[in-house]
């Protein structure tokens, strides 16, 4: 709120607090009329001065009987309607409405800067929430600035209805009392003319002579038709005052929802607005450090994450490169597996000699009995060449001995 509108509504303040303070007057009597021969001196002169306004031979002057004690009060009333009549209450309380729900239209939710941002808001190409948050703050200044401007308009308005109002509700009940001294002139001329008047008109009309009867007649059925006029004008003054009556406790109803009203209007201007922005301004605030601390963590956490990391790295290297150091050139058990590679290979070599050896001496063995076997198939065939062959068949041959 600017300086200048909470420096008007400081200056309201004082007439705030004067319109509430003013008390309207109670009817008197209980709304008792006041007969001709109950009242005092004063009321009297002013009952006899009410029905001296009366002409009975004049109809106008019975339909207008009292119309004069309304003059004031419907140029009140004229005067109020041409000052309000595009006024109304509606726009004041709009206001108010309209301020609690641009405060109210903040989303918690969207404070949140880590929020990941919907589909619908993607797609639309809605703002990041801290930016929007950034520019609805600042529309909302804007806004603020032109409600309470708002707001210090309707309340003069209404600080000047309810001045209106208390001149209002002061003429009608003037007006009030006023047709409280009508309807009594008007209930003593109608007793007048029963007790007094009508029959005097009677006794004229039976005196009068046979010619002038018919107009004496005709007099005394007007005065009656005026009396009758009459009672039925006081009838409708006593139901105007009824209703009079009953527009003062309306009037005043009227003047407490507007001092209610002005009083609310007030105390936001003073107090409500100023506590409103000052949370505003605290939130920005808040949402500012909020965003700081999460980068902060974020660093710290990224810190915390390289150190975990580097060293975890160093412990898995240290421990390869110690490994590689303790190792000899030769890692024992590929010497042990070589060894016993190698000795299988030389048991593997002498095994395969044994046993060519072995297969060699069979071969000649064998090779010993096919030559002799040969050697004896040839001898046999040439002892049959010879004629021999019987003989040497039988005879045992020399190796066979041996």
């Amino acid at each position: 709120m600017s300086d200048t509108i909470r420096q008007k509504a400081q200056a309201t303040l004082a007439e705030v607090e004067q319109v509430s303070a003013v008390i309207l007057p109670e009817p008197a009597d209980a709304g008792a009329v006041v007969p001709l021969d109950q009242a005092d001196a004063p009321t009297s002169d002013a009952i006899r001065r009410r029905m001296n306004e009366l002409d009975m031979s004049d109809t106008g002057s019975i339909v207008h009987f009292g119309s004069a004690a309304q003059a004031e009060l419907q140029q009140i009333s004229q005067a109020m309607l041409a000052d309000v009549r595009n006024k109304d209450v509606g726009p004041a309380g709009d206001s108010l409405r309209a301020i609690v729900t641009t405060i109210r239209g903040f989303s918690v939710s969207e404070l949140d800067v880590r929020r990941e941002r919907t589909f619908w808001e993607k797609l639309t190409g809605k703002v990041a929430p801290f930016a929007k948050f950034t520019a609805q703050f600042e529309s909302v200044q804007a806004q603020i600035d032109k409600v309470t401007d708002d707001l210090l308009g309707h309340e003069h308005k209404l600080l000047k209805d309810i001045k209106s109002l208390d001149l209002l509700y002061e003429k009608t009940l003037n007006f009030y009392d006023e047709l409280a001294l009508y309807i009594a002139a008007g209930e003593e001329k109608l007793k007048e003319l029963d007790s007094t008047d009508i029959p005097a008109k009677e006794a004229e009309v039976q005196a009068a002579a046979e010619e002038q009867q018919v107009m004496k007649a005709q007099e005394l059925r007007d005065l009656r038709a005026a009396r009758d006029d009459l009672e039925r004008r006081v009838h409708d003054l006593k139901l105007t005052r009824q209703v009079t009556m009953q527009s003062l406790p309306s009037i005043r109803l009227v003047q407490e929802n507007d001092k209610s009203l002005v009083t609310k209007i007030n105390s936001t201007l003073v107090n409500t607005v100023p506590l409103w922005e000052t949370q505003l301004a605290q939130a920005v605030t808040i949402q500012r450090s909020a965003e700081a601390a999460a980068a902060v963590r974020e660093a710290n956490d990224l810190t915390n994450e390289l150190l975990t990391a580097n060293a975890k790295n160093l412990r898995e290297s240290n421990k390869v490169i110690r490994e590689e150091m303790e190792r000899g050139v030769f890692d024992i058990e590929a010497v042990k597996q070589a060894n016993a590679d190698l000795i299988g290979t030389i048991q593997e070599s002498l095994q395969i000699a044994d046993e060519g050896k072995a297969r060699r001496a069979a071969a000649e063995a064998d090779l010993k009995k096919m030559e002799a076997e040969l050697r004896d198939t040839l001898a046999a065939a040439k002892a049959k060449q010879t004629g021999l062959g019987d003989t040497v068949n039988t005879a045992v041959p020399s190796g066979a001995a041996s």
